[in-house]
């Protein structure tokens, strides 16, 4: 999926001297004064041994000490998946997001834009990411742009791969010839199932924080 999962036991690999990071001891309001504050941040998460996303968010507040434990990125987030060969499989932008550690519950909001292996794009302003469950879902306006249709309603679930995906309420569906600068991919035949080879980013080795 597009969007990003910091998972339990996770490795966060940062770029050396990229990243600036300020510890409050003694906190007297978990919820409202953070563990620690990252800015400009550019960090590979690995899991299992695999490197799995690469993070890039102006501001990242970690809330560990909270009610509900949880991370947020006020200024917004950027986000690539990989696979085990470290090819992009998924794409995520939003203007704010937060991340509740111990539900395993993403909220993303603001300008949400995700782009599946399919390298189909969904545009919305609100969702959520279930990691538990391993479900994506929203009540908000989606709109969905494929290489032979545009799909557009309100309400959706999907899985986290954002390839089998149900709109609740359906209020438009309409033909497309895809030119479309988010992919960047040439217009496909309606009935093509080949997606276009995402780029990679090569992480950075040997420094850990």
């Amino acid at each position: 999926m597009v969007v990003a999962a910091c998972v339990a036991g996770a490795t966060v690999v940062t770029s050396c001297g990229e990243d600036e990071h300020s510890y409050v001891p003694n906190i007297i309001d978990g919820d409202n004064t953070p563990t620690m504050t990252t800015v400009d941040v550019n960090t590979f998460i690995s899991d299992s041994g695999y490197t799995k996303y690469y993070i890039q968010a102006p501001i990242w507040k970690m809330y560990e000490d909270a009610k509900d434990p949880n991370w947020k990125f006020p200024e917004g987030l950027e986000l690539e998946q990989y696979d085990r060969h470290l090819n992009v499989t998924a794409n995520m932008i939003c203007d704010s997001a937060i991340y509740f550690s111990q539900k395993r519950l993403w909220r993303l909001d603001g300008n949400v834009i995700m782009i599946n292996p399919q390298r189909d794009s969904f545009l919305t302003q609100q969702v959520f990411w279930n990691q538990a469950k391993r479900e994506v879902y929203s009540d908000s306006f989606i709109h969905i742009v494929r290489s032979d249709r545009i799909i557009e309603g309100y309400g959706f679930t999907s899985n986290e791969a954002m390839t089998a995906y149900t709109v609740q309420r359906p209020t438009g569906i309409f033909p497309a010839k895809r030119n479309d600068e988010l992919t960047q991919k040439e217009p496909a035949d309606s009935d093509s199932t080949a997606a276009a080879k995402p780029g990679r980013r090569q992480p950075r080795r040997g420094c850990f924080k």
